[in-house]
Order: structure tokens, then sequence, then C-alpha cells
């Protein structure tokens, strides 16, 4: 799974061919969670609301540079690198 983004020690993922909706892997030390590009809602896992905050300040000013990433990774052409927080 392609890193697209880090920042604060924050590692952002997009893996081709997941499943919908379209959404990114967050991994911060022991924390892993899946988060919904279009919501910023929590598919699965779990981040510290320190890292919640800091993943939803990102999202917010790049939410159409994941969207982009996403439609790439699922048509099997590579991410590209996102700037950090």
């Amino acid at each position: 799974m392609p890193v697209v983004s880090r920042f604060y020690g924050i590692s952002i993922r997009i893996h081709g061919r997941d499943h919908g909706p379209p959404h990114f892997h967050v991994q911060y030390g022991e924390e892993r969670a899946a988060v919904e590009i279009a919501t910023g809602n929590v598919l699965a896992g779990r981040m510290s609301p320190r890292t919640a905050r800091l993943v939803g300040e990102w999202l917010a000013l790049h939410r159409l540079e994941l969207q982009e990433n996403w439609e790439c990774a699922q048509a099997g052409r590579p991410c590209f690198e996102i700037e950090p927080l």
C-alpha cells in the first residue's frame, strides 16, 4: 500500500483494488483506521482523539486530491504524493 502522505508520524495510505466507499488508511504507532474520504468517518479501526483531529484537519485540506488518488489506485495507476499537514 503506497504512502501518499506523512505528517507528525502519521502515515496515510491508499490501497489499489480496495473496496468502496472511497477511503484511506491511517497508521500512527499502534493506531490503525480506515477513513471515508467523503465524510471523514472512521470505517474500521481506531484513532486517538489527537490523531483523529490531525487527520481531520489534513483531510479537509486535501479531500479532492485523496479522491483523485483513490481513482488512480482503483484504475491500477500509481498514486501521487500529497502535501503533509
